[in-house]
């Protein structure tokens, strides 16, 4: 593994010098912005390479291009058997250069190579042969109405649909809705993150080299805000899937509203809770599993347990646990293999996590980093030490407002009913987790807590038969599971009387 990771790497680099395109109608085409976008690597702040973004005229016809290939009927019309074995391809593809879809998803956005190569692109494989398998699995039904009537429903592809992509699981996502609109007839432009499209970049090289879809199917936009902000008010898009943050979502509505009242799907923030009570099984355990999912991936996840409520008799015994965990976290150069925390992804998220690591020492008492890590070679990159507040009131900014980096709140309270109001009294419902032995508490939180996600003594489990998103300021609807495949698809019902009259 370690020489074809070394291979992957050298491979990278000469990848890194060739010309980075956009990929429209089955074609690649130079971006039409004149002022070159430089793609940045946070542990040095170092450009990797820089390309030409899309314009808002080019992402027009692009958007004219994928729905005029969706009114050909050309890929709805191609059988689910076949689109389930071009879903296979591309996840194959995926296996067969997985180390280097992993440096190209680490090198921009500075999360340990482990995290790539473990976890983050194998999924991306998995999430393409699992809505394979759905082609052929989602379709209509009929309804029990008068006998002189047969009434049905097909489920019908939304059309032409517009794919925005973060930066913090920047290929991931971009398979959690790419895989369920290809697989349901859609097609589709995926816009990336600027910050980080060298894995879609790859990816879609790949898919172009050796496979044969029907030109439009796929598209491949790299563009600003105001670019993709065109994408979404476009009356050429019948669907806009978006992940990222809350003030965005908000627009993306807006837009659809002010052009065709386009289909949208929106995950976005989260200020999730994880809460501790004193009958916690096994401690020790709880708070490595919760620490860990706090801070992997440099705590640049929306679903996050960003803030950790402890019962007041076990409060500081958690909390001193947690400082000694945070010192101990070794930040630095994510492909070195002692590395336990990479860069933040890029120069305004640092800054936005440092002002408010700044507000949170006028909040609340800091015990753990708060600082930028410049020790050895991370001098130049963009590291934040793993940062923890203690003695946090519910109502601070810190403990409301999403930060998305490695800051943790630690909030103590009393009894069962005060953990509850607390875990609600933000605009978010995302996720939440609570870590009891006693059962039927358990399932009066998960009952009275209003979060998308609940977790019971191991918080954060996810899988692809599961369904994800949050409720309130968090988002609308659901990513993964069968839950995709409805928001990718419209209902047509159709009734046919054969009655005497």
């Amino acid at each position: 593994m370690e020489q074809t990771l070394a291979q992957a790497k050298q491979w990278a680099q000469e990848w890194l010098g060739k010309e980075k395109q956009q990929y429209v109608g089955g074609k690649w085409v130079s971006g039409s912005v004149e002022q070159a976008w430089n793609i940045i690597d946070p542990s040095n702040q170092q450009v990797l390479c820089s390309m030409a973004l899309a314009s808002e005229q080019l992402v027009e016809e692009t958007a004219q291009i994928a729905n005029a290939c969706h009114q050909s009927g050309v890929w709805q019309e191609t059988s689910r058997t076949e689109r389930a074995n071009i879903l296979r391809q591309i996840a194959q593809l995926i296996r067969e250069n997985t180390e280097k879809l992993a440096v190209l998803e680490t090198l921009p956005n500075g999360k340990l190579i482990g995290e790539s190569l473990a976890d983050d692109i194998p999924t991306c494989a998995d999430i393409f042969d699992y809505y394979a398998g759905w082609t052929d699995k989602y379709y209509g039904e009929t309804s029990p109405v008068d006998k002189d009537y047969l009434n049905f429903t097909s489920q019908e592809p939304v059309g032409a649909c517009a794919l925005i992509a973060p930066w913090n699981f920047p290929l991931y996502q971009a398979a959690l809705k790419l895989a369920p609109a290809l697989a349901m007839g859609n097609t589709v432009i995926l816009k990336p993150s600027e910050f980080t499209p060298l894995t879609a970049i790859y990816l879609f090289e790949l898919i172009d080299a050796h496979l044969d879809l029907p030109a439009g199917v796929l598209n491949l936009l790299v563009a600003d805000g105001k670019a993709s902000n065109h994408l979404t008010l476009s009356d050429h898009i019948h669907k806009v899937s978006f992940t990222g943050s809350t003030p965005v979502g908000r627009k993306i509505i807006q837009n659809s509203g002010a052009s065709n009242l386009k289909a949208t799907t929106l995950e976005l923030g989260g200020k999730s809770p994880c809460i501790f009570f004193a009958d916690t099984p096994d401690l020790d355990k709880a708070i490595d599993r919760a620490f860990t999912v706090m801070f992997s991936h440099k705590g640049e996840k929306c679903s996050e347990p960003t803030r950790f409520l402890i019962q007041e008799s076990i409060y500081d015994q958690v909390v001193e646990k947690l400082i000694a965990k945070a010192e101990a976290i070794q930040c630095g150069n994510p492909f070195d293999e002692a590395s336990q925390q990479g860069p933040q992804c890029n120069q305004a998220q640092f800054d936005k996590i440092m002002q408010y690591i700044e507000i949170g020492k006028q909040e609340a008492e800091l015990v753990a980093g708060g600082y930028r890590d410049t020790t050895g070679d991370n001098a130049e990159g963009l590291y934040i030490r793993p940062t923890i507040f203690s003695r946090v009131s519910p109502t601070t900014r810190i403990a409301q407002e999403e930060i998305f980096g490695p800051v943790l709140c630690c909030i103590a309270f009393e009894t069962e009913q005060e953990a509850i109001e607390i875990a609600n009294a933000t605009p978010y419902g995302l996720a939440a987790g609570v870590y009891t032995s006693d059962v039927k508490r358990a399932h009066r939180m998960a009952n009275k807590i209003d979060a998308g996600m609940f977790f019971i003594n191991r918080y954060g489990c996810y899988g692809l038969s599961s369904p994800f998103g949050g409720f309130r300021q968090s988002g609308w609807g659901k990513e993964m599971a069968i839950h995709s495949l409805s928001s990718y698809t419209k209902t047509k019902c159709i009734w046919v009387y054969h009655g005497d009259d």
